[in-house]
């Protein structure tokens, strides 16, 4: 299992919006081949941060079979326009 963590950084109020159009871009990506979970938390001290955490089964999975499916371009126009700057994303695995 690999874990990518994504900090998402807003536009200063679009959190609401972004919220939503989170709900229904989750439906996306939990019907992708080798994805495990995933959860999304808002920072307490920025509240225009949140953190999205995707556990894959392996980090193709994620790299090439989300990333490179028409399904990433439904997540990408429901949720790309919300950032600023664009998110760094990083994989991780357990040690």
């Amino acid at each position: 299992m690999i874990l990518e963590v994504a900090i998402l950084d807003l536009k200063a109020g679009v959190a609401e919006e972004f919220e939503a159009a989170f709900l229904v871009a989750s439906n996306i990506i939990t019907t992708m081949p080798g994805y495990i979970s995933h959860e999304l938390q808002r920072c307490l001290e920025n509240r225009d941060r949140y953190i999205l955490l995707v556990r894959w089964q392996k980090l193709e999975d994620h790299t090439v079979g989300f990333r490179q499916s028409p399904e990433y371009q439904q997540w990408r126009a429901l949720l790309h326009h919300f950032y600023d700057p664009f998110p760094t994303v990083e994989h991780y695995e357990i040690v």
